[in-house]
């Protein structure tokens, strides 16, 4: 191969072991070979192993060839690609998923709120300080993406970023801790040794050599995502089609019903694929055989997931992080594909120089006058160093998401605080009832509250830790209202994966006094009821049986514990039935009624009941139900529709009275519009209307609505930023002057149409008693 293939990106080494060394575990060296004696070139034989994994167990056989490996020279190309791609995303979703743009909300001054820290100690700064601290990120990431004072920015970046994340964990998600992880490995790695300002100013750092853990780690993070997100998929719930029941209603599976089944749709495409696609892409984005199809298919999964859920730059990230996997000098060999005259607008295509922090052989070094200086010097301490952090900063990832038997206490019914194990939508919960009664401690006054009153989040219902937060803040803030040292009770019930509705804490304990530690099993927890999982079979046959106006709730509860409900006066058909188990069912005012497994009984509508667990074992029950004032609310409504359609065509002959004039204009403003019911009518059949012009809308259309939703968010983060740096300055504004900017900050379009859809589309459907 000649010298001059250096310039289009190409090893200068035999070609067979220039693929050995692109493999993943070794990476790409995409060094220069240097110019051989006159003997001729001379080609290096690399056995299979080399070929396929792009290192020798030679290279294992000590820790001095080990460190070796790990900073063996690799092109930076693709580490620099991927910061400056890392870097503009990081930008786009400060203000967007960071809370930019709606940072006054959730830290205004004064805001009596409870929070979630991840230490206690931890709390928010004053308003204006967050918006300078966003401001630090902001210029992180941009520092980021530029190469620009690139360690220091990594600091601005992450340090804010590991700060706002602790702040809140109602927040944390899987992929934001994934942020802050590749945020920390850039602080150590040299992602700017290509397409960065500093190269530009510094020729030491201008198109050199990395070392190899430089990839190793970030790779690693890559295939820790996909393969613990795998194995964490092999819990039965997910094999066997129960996590995400109702995803096989979206739109894009429609081609896959085009085949199979809604049903089948979501037990193979939905979960078959995607416990197949999570167990294996990172070993196929490893291999170059297998690279291709990985790349095809990994697209496409983050393609779908970025419409499927709002996961703001994930997919967009987890698409940059496939480009780490492919030959580290991939961006070289495009850029020398283009015109002649746009190169000098472009990153050099250049073969990389050498680099002191690389380790060198006589075959890898690009500068061969350096080979005195460098081959056979003793290995630094920065290169050990490396090493050492690459081999412990794996293990501790592959550990982490299976340490929950150290920290207990952040256990419920799912391991561990939801966000650094990988398990991504796994679990999917429904919570049916939410009381928190408080009891004062001096005057023994009992009293309700509403669910998730002082707070921003609904997360706190499912975590033992938030919830003694929860309490302990709720104790702080009742003080205020005259109730002293306020008793604390919680009664929560959800179901897990479509199981019974059951609770998840001890209603009868006291959370403000109850312990809990981080370390410890927490003893206020009620046990998931996993032995009554296969009924879930049962209530498919059971719904089967129920026409479209009957709705059904199946309830599951422990020896010497009781449900309170209230039936609504708009459920005038209600009953409940027994499937498991003795209860006592105690209506207010009359008698008990004893069921067992099969008896069913009448609720009276608009009263009180209770229904206690007599025997032994956890009760099962379910409420049948019929929404009467729903029911005679559509038959009206479908006459309405009837009418206007006989009106539209002109078949209706008969005079309208007053009270139905309205819907000849089809106007909610029309003053004739008395009748409540054609009201709720007209504002339907709007609404419906909007919805229906938005999902027809144009490619075009679609894209402009997107790109002004997104302009009013960059705009308001701008605004309010703005706003904030100039009271940190000069001191806050008159409230008048302040009132005013605000509203300026917040003005938007009017777009009732998106709402309404957005509405609809994010409305998750439950029935509640």
């Amino acid at each position: 191969m000649d010298v001059s293939d250096a310039r289009t990106g190409s090893s200068l080494m035999d070609s067979k072991c220039s693929s050995a060394r692109h493999r993943m575990d070794a990476g790409s060296i995409a060094s220069s070979k240097r110019p051989q004696d006159d003997e001729g070139t001379k080609k290096t034989k690399c056995s299979r192993m080399k070929r396929i994994f792009g290192f020798e167990l030679s290279d294992f056989s000590s820790w001095h060839q080990f460190v070796c490996l790990l900073n063996r020279p690799t092109d930076p190309a693709s580490l620099g690609v991927f910061r400056f791609l890392f870097g503009l995303l990081m930008l786009i979703d400060i203000p967007q998923e960071r809370g930019l743009s709606h940072l006054d909300y959730r830290f205004l001054d004064g805001l009596e709120v409870c929070r979630f820290p991840l230490f206690n100690f931890l709390q928010p700064l004053p308003l204006d300080w967050m918006y300078l601290l966003y401001v630090v990120m902001l210029l992180g990431a941009l520092g980021i993406m530029l190469g620009f004072c690139y360690r220091f920015s990594c600091l601005l970046f992450t340090c804010p970023y590991w700060y706002v994340f602790f702040l809140d964990k109602t927040s944390w998600n899987n992929h934001s801790y994934l942020y802050g992880l590749i945020g920390f490995q850039f602080t150590l790695v040299d992602a700017n040794r290509y397409w960065s300002i500093d190269g530009l100013l510094n020729s030491k750092k201008r198109n050199v050599h990395v070392p190899l853990w430089n990839y190793t780690v970030l790779r690693m993070q890559i295939f820790i995502v996909y393969f613990i997100a795998g194995l964490k998929k092999l819990d039965a719930d997910w094999v066997e089609g129960y996590s995400m029941g109702n995803l096989a209603h979206h739109w894009l599976f429609d081609p896959f019903k085009l085949i199979l089944s809604e049903e089948m749709t979501n037990l193979l495409v939905i979960h078959g694929c995607g416990l197949i696609l999570d167990l294996t892409a990172g070993y196929l984005l490893f291999f170059d055989a297998t690279r291709p199809v990985a790349l095809v298919f990994v697209s496409y999964f983050h393609c779908m997931n970025s419409q499927l859920f709002s996961i703001g730059m994930f997919s967009y990230t987890m698409l940059s992080t496939s480009l780490l996997f492919c030959y580290p000098d991939w961006p070289r060999r495009v850029l020398v594909k283009f015109p002649a005259f746009l190169r000098g607008l472009l990153p050099t295509t250049e073969p990389p120089l050498h680099s002191e922090t690389c380790v060198y052989d006589s075959c890898t070094d690009p500068e061969p006058q350096k080979k005195k200086e460098t081959h056979g010097k003793p290995l630094q301490l920065r290169q050990k160093l490396g090493a050492i952090f690459t081999v412990l900063y794996i293990l501790e990832q592959f550990f982490l998401p299976y340490s929950h038997f150290i920290t207990q206490g952040y256990n419920t019914w799912t391991n561990g605080l939801y966000g650094y194990s990988w398990d991504m939508m796994v679990h999917s919960r429904s919570h049916q009832h939410i009381k928190i009664t408080y009891k004062d401690r001096l005057t023994g006054q009992i009293g309700y509250l509403n669910p998730g009153v002082f707070t921003q989040s609904r997360r706190w219902k499912d975590h033992a830790d938030m919830l003694k937060q929860y309490a302990t803040c709720l104790n702080k803030v009742l003080l205020n209202y005259n109730i002293s040292d306020a008793e604390i009770y919680f009664d929560i019930w959800a179901s897990i994966n479509d199981r019974f509705q059951q609770r998840i804490f001890d209603p009868r304990v006291d959370v403000v006094r109850a312990e809990w530690s981080p370390f410890r099993k927490t003893s206020w927890l009620m046990p998931l009821l996993v032995d009554l999982s296969p009924w879930r079979l049962k209530f498919l046959e059971i719904e089967d049986t129920l026409d479209n106006q009957t709705e059904v709730v199946f309830i599951a509860d422990f020896p010497g514990l009781h449900l309170e409900n209230f039936v609504s006066e708009d459920l005038g058909n209600t009953s409940v039935q027994v499937l498991q188990g003795e209860v006592v069912v105690e209506i207010q005012n009359s008698k008990n009624y004893s069921l067992k497994e099969g008896d069913k009984m009448q609720l009276p509508a608009g009263d009180y009941h209770k229904v206690y667990t007599v025997s032994e074992t956890p009760s099962c029950y379910m409420y049948i139900y019929v929404n009467t004032t729903d029911v005679a609310l559509e038959h009206n409504f479908t006459k309405l529709h009837e009418l206007r359609e006989k009106i539209k065509n002109g078949t209706e002959t008969e005079p309208l009275p007053p009270e139905l004039q309205p819907l000849v204009t089809g106007s909610i403003d029309d003053v004739n519009l008395t009748d409540p019911v054609v009201r709720a009518f007209l504002h339907r059949q709007k609404k419906i209307e909007e919805i229906q012009k938005k999902r027809n809308a144009t490619l075009l259309e679609r894209f402009a609505r997107f790109s002004v939703k997104k302009y009013y968010l960059f705009r308001r983060s701008f605004l309010m930023t703005s706003i904030a740096l100039r009271n940190l300055v000069m001191g806050r504004p008159p409230l008048e002057q302040l009132a005013d900017e605000v509203a300026w900050a917040n003005k938007k379009p009017d777009d009732t149409a998106g709402s309404a859809v957005e509405k609809a589309e994010n409305e998750t459907p439950h029935s509640e008693l």
